[in-house]
């Protein structure tokens, strides 16, 4: 099982806030290890380096190695805390990955040829519904993304889970439905054009049925 990032930590014993803002002071944030039917480990780690690591993106869906006074810890970042203001990492929950396990992450989706998409070519818009998907993945393989491909996608289309290749042994958590991902809006003049001539149909069979009713 490869990591993608790892981080120092030293144990905590200090809890609250008052805690927790002089840890921040010294550049050092709270944070706990939990899981793995073991127990709660409070821990510090640094401001900086975790900042780093959440802002490349998918923090939430890669395995770290946490190096806690020299013992390593293999884990995967559950739920942190911002700053309401300032968007600075207050606390983070990380939960132990055993080997084997089976972990539900949100996986982001990648879209492929949109240069040559017929239907953005033609003036539509993308539309995304779903910028991640949530799934239930292997914790040795979570794949990087979902890959949907928009080479043939025309205007009207929409884009549905199914047209997407899910890897080998994950499935997403939603099963009972062939969910949509995106849409590709048709351009405004097609569209208005469409409900023009709809709303002119309409209006000769409401005459048709009238004729009919006299």
């Amino acid at each position: 099982m490869s990591a993608s990032y790892a981080l120092m930590a030293a144990a905590r014993d200090r809890g609250g806030k008052g805690a927790a803002r002089a840890l921040r002071r010294e550049g050092l944030l709270p944070a706990v290890i939990y899981g793995d039917k073991k127990p709660a480990m409070p821990i510090t780690i640094p401001v900086k380096e975790t900042t780093i690591t959440l802002h490349k993106g998918g923090f939430t869906a890669q395995i770290g190695i946490i190096d806690v006074d020299g013992e390593k810890h293999q884990v995967i970042a559950k739920d942190y805390q911002l700053h309401p203001v300032r968007d600075d990492v207050l606390h983070v929950d990380f939960l132990r990955v055993a080997k084997g396990a089976t972990l539900t992450v949100e996986i982001p989706v990648q879209f492929l040829n949109e240069e040559i998409c017929p239907g953005l070519k033609k003036g539509g818009v993308l539309n995304v519904v779903r910028h991640t998907v949530e799934m239930t993945v292997p914790a040795d393989s979570i794949p990087e993304a979902l890959e949907l491909d928009l080479a043939n996608a025309e205007p009207g289309d929409s884009l549905h889970i199914s047209a997407i290749t899910i890897p080998e042994g994950c499935q997403p958590t939603i099963t009972d439905r062939d969910f949509t991902i995106a849409t590709i809006a048709a351009p405004a003049g097609v569209q208005e054009d469409e409900d023009e001539v709809d709303g002119e149909a309409s209006e000769e069979e409401a005459g048709e049925e009238e004729a009919a009713s006299e």
